[in-house]
């Protein structure tokens, strides 16, 4: 799977979200915590993240964190590469769904 980072920026109110391209399947892969951080201006989207998993696992039997794709992006912190969580674009839209945040309308 060849792939291509791209960075987009001002997706959600002026703030970068990571991508990946997935050639193969023609596809892009978003970061999650770069898509939760946008939505809800947490301090600390990772652990977001994590509740939300934990809460749509017992709540909801959602499967949405079983087709997380750990994809390498690089951080906007140091540079370097480092296997972030990614969804398709399919399930991005469902985890903007999941997020309570007027951001998300």
């Amino acid at each position: 799977m060849e792939n291509k980072l791209e960075t987009i920026s001002n997706l959600f109110q002026g703030n970068e979200i990571r991508s990946v391209w997935d050639s193969e399947k023609e596809e892009y892969y978003f970061s999650v915590v770069d898509v939760i951080y946008a939505l809800t201006d947490s301090n600390n989207p990772r652990n977001y993240w994590n509740m939300l998993k934990k809460r749509m696992t017992e709540d909801e039997k959602s499967e949405l964190s079983t087709k997380c794709v750990q994809l390498k992006m690089k951080s906007k912190k140091d540079g370097k590469s480092y296997l972030t969580d990614t969804l398709d674009t399919k399930g991005i839209l469902r985890l903007i769904e999941s997020v309570p945040s007027s951001k998300a309308e």
